[in-house]
């Protein structure tokens, strides 16, 4: 036996090399552009910090954290209700790492100018890590001018917003940091949230008593929850503790865990509210008004988690193309495939440029009132536009890898599970479109800020300011069928307003190409005259 030749299947080659390690902040000049564009870059050395860590030890911590999921364990040993949801440690690690660095609560711990950009890119870089721990880190941050509304809840809002993690399942009053999710959605009503059932009675105490239920109850390990429910002046919104002072367990019950498409690093649940003790926030009958800030908010990191799965899928692609030969040449030598890959490469600018451009009005929105109509209205914009547009995105990335952008391996499928979600959290398409048309239609500043945006980069490009002429006259358009085709419309000029002003070199071929009717249906169909060439060095070191 020992004398038989050694027995050889195969060879492998024209494999290309690991994606990671890679230091997310340096290979991306867009976004480092965008943060000094729009206000950060006073906070450029935690960025760039943040983005190494995120493309090397946080990337491989995402496959962990979504390879196990999250286990719902509704009774101890000796039967006692505990409703706990374990998670594997790198989920531990990730949410640790995403709240010391702000993640959750830079804008508000430090609250100078430019902190909500930072903030934003600080999200950007986490997701492309791993999204699923984004959502309780955006409910937390999104959570904290709320709560700060209330003084008897600051220290709900300063822990919130303070740089620790903490997860274990005790009061507060133990803990230097906390987490905080949401529920808000019921099953009769979805995203009509004025149809909540979910009743809240006022107690001698000051506090409500909770009865019903929540049919999506996101990260249910968090301390507490901002819920709508109805109260006798009518849709309220509430505070309600997993942990009482006392350090009981509040009176709901965790039915199941979602099974989810993608997400899974988080967990979702049903809860039932059987009593559950819960703080007003704001005045009775005004729930909804009270948590607009927090959806204002919660829009922007939905733009953000889009556009950074844009970018890692995009990433992904060229790295897969830099180094596969295919017909006695690397694939990104090959017309079609630099086609495809540019025009990703210029849809990702798009998004991440005005996604930044976003959280800059987010940022001077108390200080500015032009900035505060304009944040208003350009979330939902944004939201439906930027969320729409990723699925199709990383199925094209997927195909510049073929197979192998198809298996578990690779971040793509991830990618591609996780990228419907943004679209529908938080509102679907049809909310974000009905709430432009509202914006339009009863605040005069919305139009004004609007109009503003568009002009700041008229003047230097003919197809540009063709196209603004006609959007502008349509604007005063209220009618509820034609809603989708205008807002798509005020994204790509808006998007396109930012690439000009900024001096992008995106900036042209973007306005020809998506403004300019010099593109198809599908990814991979710029002019066939386009210089790709500077759009591929700009998207990733080689």
């Amino acid at each position: 036996m020992d004398d038989l030749p050694p027995f050889e299947t195969h060879r492998v080659d024209n494999q290309p090399p690991p994606f990671d390690p890679r230091d997310l902040w340096a290979d991306d000049v867009v976004l480092r552009e965008s943060v000094a564009h729009e206000g950060g870059e006073a906070f450029a050395e935690r960025l760039a910090d943040y983005g190494a860590l995120a493309g090397d030890e946080l990337y491989r911590l995402g496959f962990d954290a979504n390879r196990d999921r999250p286990r719902l364990r509704t009774h101890d040993r000796t039967g006692q209700r505990i409703d706990t949801v374990e998670f594997h440690p790198a989920y531990h690690r990730l949410m640790e790492a995403a709240k010391t660095h702000g993640v959750a609560g830079l804008s508000w711990h430090e609250p100078v100018a430019g902190a909500h950009v930072a903030r934003a890119a600080l999200s950007y870089l986490h997701h492309q890590a791993e999204a699923g721990t984004s959502c309780p880190l955006t409910m937390t941050h999104a959570a904290v001018p709320v709560l700060l509304r209330e003084p008897g809840l600051r220290e709900w809002a300063a822990k919130a917003a303070t740089p620790h993690y903490d997860p274990r399942d005790v009061p507060i009053a133990n803990k230097a940091g906390i987490t905080l999710g949401m529920g808000m959605t019921e099953k009769q009503g979805g995203s009509d949230v004025r149809a909540n059932a979910t009743t809240a009675t006022l107690a001698d105490d000051g506090m409500y008593a909770l009865v019903g239920h929540k049919w999506f109850f996101s990260a249910p390990m968090s301390d507490g929850f901002l819920v709508l429910a109805q109260a006798e002046g009518g849709l309220t919104c509430f505070l309600m503790p997993r942990r009482l002072d006392d350090g009981g367990k509040n009176a709901f019950r965790l039915m199941r865990l979602k099974d989810k498409l993608g997400d899974w690093a988080n967990a979702s649940s049903e809860v039932e509210f059987t009593g559950a003790r819960a703080w007003r926030v704001g005045e009775e009958g005004r729930g909804v008004a009270t948590i607009i800030e927090m959806v204002m908010l919660t829009r922007l990191d939905c733009m953000l988690g889009s556009a950074a799965e844009m970018r890692m899928a995009l990433a992904q692609a060229l790295h897969h193309t830099r180094h596969r030969v295919a017909f006695g040449k690397p694939l990104v030598e090959q017309a079609l495939m630099r086609n495809v890959l540019a025009d990703l490469a210029l849809e990702s600018e798009a998004a991440t440029a005005f996604a930044l451009r976003v959280a800059r009005a987010v940022d001077a929105a108390p200080r500015d009132p032009y900035e505060a109509a304009f944040a208003r209205v350009a979330t939902a914009v944004g939201k439906f536009w930027i969320c729409k547009r990723v699925p199709a995105f990383v199925n094209e990335a997927q195909e510049c890898l073929g197979g192998a952008g198809y298996v578990e391996e690779s971040i793509l499928p991830r990618l591609y599970r996780q990228a419907p979600l943004n679209s529908i959290w938080e509102g679907s398409g049809n909310i974000q479109c009905l709430d432009v048309l509202r914006a339009l239609a009863r605040d005069a500043g919305v139009l004004d800020a609007i109009t503003r945006e568009l002009a700041s980069a008229s003047g230097g490009d003919h197809v540009y300011d063709a196209f603004v002429e006609r959007l502008r006259a349509d604007l005063s358009s209220t009618q509820e069928a034609g809603a989708r085709k205008l807002v798509e419309r005020l994204a790509l000029a808006l998007q396109a307003a930012v690439l000009l002003r900024t001096g992008s070199p995106a900036a042209r071929l973007f306005v020809r190409s998506r403004l300019g009717d010099e593109h198809g249906l599908v990814f991979g169909t710029l002019p066939a005259d386009a210089d790709v060439a500077v759009l591929l060095a700009r998207a990733l070191p080689a």
